[in-house]
């Protein structure tokens, strides 16, 4: 009887084991190394990378730096030292991480450069919103709330950057400023949250308002700046439509806002595609594989890769929220998961 019964509970194990998803994790760990989990876009990309790795076989470490460059290059030496698969890097300070960078890929370890690039040396694979675009986006969108305000593309623009160090707010600027530099009866003031911090927008917001009460628009590289910068603009007075806000990248607070009145538009970095887009390459990045340049369907994004001088470089496009599309579950604001599975390039 006891050997039946072991029998039985062999067949129900092994049936199990048959029944275990196929991306059960089994070709390693990778390390990705977040900047910082003070906004909703860094912890939303905990949960991402983890979801979509762990579905293509791999499983996720995570260390933060909360910001602090030298404990990202320390934690960079300490995981090399651990020869995982690969490492995903989204650098607190690009500059500065390069040398960590090199470090990695001379010990054999990949790199994968997430949401924010580094172009002064090679990585093995980049995933990034496409910087540019947003703030072309961007600046298409403040052009037709100017002139629905003004009855023309004019007026005053309260430009609230994040922190300089990062490629991400450096190049949403330049998109912005280029879009923008059509239309000279528009004033951009421009100035950064250092560290990204919230308390930073928030009193740039209150002074600028102070200093420079005509603003007609506020537009925040993060929408965690902007509640900050809502928090400024109550504490002045001002009710939701009194001063036209946009921010750009998409987080819950940003389409909670656009709910409340307070913001325009938000202008969505597409989190879960970037996300995917390391998944689906991850094995051929571990294997050391060629990745072909061209167009790839990236939870349903038109994405494309190129080869550039930094490596491959996959760029992902966004899009404008706002009170018409707010509630699409397609916007990872809503915190609504694709529920497909990866599949890796072949």
């Amino acid at each position: 009887m006891k050997r039946t019964v072991l029998a039985v509970l062999g067949m129900v194990a092994l049936g199990l084991a048959m029944l275990q998803p196929a991306f059960a994790q089994t070709k390693g760990t990778v390390y990705y190394l977040v900047p910082t989990l003070l906004d909703e876009f860094q912890t939303g990309s905990v949960s991402a990378l983890e979801l979509f790795l762990k579905q293509v076989g791999y499983k996720m470490e995570t260390l933060n730096a909360d910001n602090k460059t030298d404990r990202q290059q320390s934690q960079m030496n300490d995981v090399i030292a651990l020869k995982p698969k690969a490492i995903i890097l989204a650098a607190v300070d690009f500059n500065a991480l390069k040398p960590s960078v090199e470090k990695a890929r001379a010990a054999g370890i990949p790199v994968v450069e997430f949401d924010r690039q580094i172009t002064s040396t090679p990585s093995d694979f980049t995933s990034v919103a496409g910087t540019i675009e947003i703030g072309h986006i961007a600046a298409e969108q403040a052009q037709r709330l100017l002139k629905e305000k003004n009855g023309d593309v004019k007026g005053k623009v309260l430009q609230v950057l994040g922190d300089p160090g990062d490629p991400y707010t450096l190049d949403i600027q330049k998109g912005f400023e280029e879009k923008m530099k059509a239309f000279p009866d528009v004033e951009i003031i421009s100035l950064p949250a250092l560290q990204w911090e919230a308390s930073n927008a928030g009193t740039i917001v209150a002074d600028q308002m102070l200093a420079n009460p005509d603003i007609d628009l506020i537009f925040s590289h993060a929408a965690h700046l902007s509640v900050a910068g809502v928090a400024s603009l109550e504490a002045a007075g001002k009710k939701p439509g009194d001063v036209m806000m946009m921010s750009s990248n998409g987080a819950p607070v940003g389409l909670d806002l656009i709910r409340k009145g307070w913001l325009n538009v938000e202008v969505e970095q597409p989190l879960y595609a970037q996300a995917a887009a390391v998944a689906m390459f991850m094995d051929k990045i571990v294997n050391k594989q060629e990745l072909k340049p061209g167009e790839y369907d990236v939870l349903g994004l038109k994405s494309t890769l190129t080869n550039e001088a930094w490596g491959p470089n996959l760029k992902i496009p966004g899009a404008a929220i706002t009170k018409e599309n707010v509630d699409n579950p397609a916007f990872w604001g809503n915190l609504k998961p694709p529920t497909d599975t990866i599949k890796p390039v072949e």
